[in-house]
């Protein structure tokens, strides 16, 4: 048996309208965005009481998505915002775009900050780390067009 897709990858924030903008000037689309509670919410991720808000944004060629939560119950209890790129446990996100400076500039205008440098990976990419909204650790990756022999 084999997957189908990978749906989806999720990401809880404490503000998601500022998260929701983020993304969108990244170019990612909101699809939709609810409340999610109740026994079958409880059920599914063995929180109990759970109450959160969630947005969902899709990537612009269609086949990835971003789910984004907001929890309102219970209390959220680790932070993993500042975790250095050794740290265990899922950690980043990793874009493809089309000019690396250019995003940069825009999102910089949402408060992303550079981790370390933008460096080239051989003849083949320009790749950086940013942290987006609430430290939010996220990969940009620039294909750089390869030299054809003549």
């Amino acid at each position: 048996m084999t997957i189908k897709r990978m749906d989806n990858v999720g990401i809880v924030v404490e503000d998601l309208d500022a998260a929701i903008e983020f993304f969108t000037e990244l170019g990612l689309t909101l699809e939709g965005r609810a409340p999610i509670e109740g026994d079958w919410a409880d059920g599914v991720t063995g929180l109990r009481d759970m109450r959160v808000e969630i947005a969902m944004m899709r990537t612009p060629d269609g086949h990835s998505r971003l789910e984004m939560s907001r929890f309102l119950a219970p209390q959220v209890v680790a932070d993993h915002r500042n975790a250095p790129v050794n740290a265990l446990g899922y950690l980043r996100v990793m874009f493809t775009v089309e000019d690396v400076d250019d995003t940069l500039a825009r999102l910089r205008k949402h408060g992303a900050e550079l981790v370390g440098k933008v460096v080239q990976y051989e003849n083949t990419y320009r790749l950086c780390y940013i942290r987006g909204p609430e430290g939010i650790l996220i990969g940009l990756a620039q294909e750089l067009e390869q030299q054809t022999a003549r």
